[in-house]
């Protein structure tokens, strides 16, 4: 429930990074429409789109949200016992510390394979700026889904995948990566102070968003593509 409500509350601002992001692709918005920045955009689109539009999308991302924690988090377990197995952090730092992003990196792409129409569908649902029922290019989580099948098939319900995977495995290796190699060479770990705790995942957050956002980008702009005659 906490994280459908965290992801409910920062939308808007999700909203308007993913719009800024596709608004060069996207048929709906003229060259003389695009939004100069993240405060002209907060501005426009209430006004243009009325003030819910800040939240298109976000039913797919919620729904999205849970099935891809848990997979990533026991596909990690697996790959871990495959990348770490007989590891010693100690004696063996470095090989510990790839093996944590190689276990990270591996979680990431293989939960990806299940969850990726929710993301495509979440990114199509978000990009489309129609002010109405007529002018929007669907009406929902289940139209766009159904809309893109029966035009591209499968694939283009995948658009953009192999570039996401790149950015996936990026992002969680860095992860996980980092954190469990920063947690692992604690002196106490199971006793860290939540101030530590809290400084090396914010830490490792942005450093892995940082390290995978151009491939984020890319297969956004990719997933604009499809349905496209």
């Amino acid at each position: 429930v906490s994280a459908a409500v965290s992801k409910t509350a920062v939308a808007p601002i999700e909203r308007v990074k993913l719009l800024l992001q596709v608004q060069h692709v996207s048929k709906q918005i003229a060259e003389d429409q695009r939004y100069k920045g993240i405060i002209d955009a907060f501005v426009r689109i209430p006004k243009e789109q009325g003030l819910l539009s800040f939240w298109r999308g976000n039913l797919a991302n919620v729904i999205r949200y849970f099935p891809t924690q848990a997979l990533n988090f026991a596909f990690k377990d697996k790959y871990k016992q495959v990348f770490l197995g007989g590891v010693d952090k100690h004696t063996q730092f470095w090989r510990y510390f790839a093996g944590n992003l190689a276990s990270g990196g591996a979680a990431g792409a293989t939960s990806l394979c299940f969850v990726y129409p929710l993301d495509f569908a979440r990114t199509r649902l978000a990009a489309d700026v129609g002010k109405g029922d007529g002018q929007r290019e669907f009406s929902g989580l289940g139209n766009c889904l159904s809309k893109i099948f029966k035009s591209d098939g499968l694939v283009g319900l995948y658009r953009g995948f192999g570039v996401s995977v790149q950015g996936i495995i990026i992002y969680r290796a860095s992860y996980f990566g980092f954190y469990d190699t920063a947690r692992g060479v604690l002196p106490d770990p199971k006793n860290t102070p939540i101030v530590i705790s809290w400084a090396i995942a914010q830490t490792v957050t942005t450093v892995a968003g940082i390290m995978s956002y151009p491939f984020d980008t890319v297969r956004r702009r990719m997933m604009m593509q499809s349905g496209r005659a």
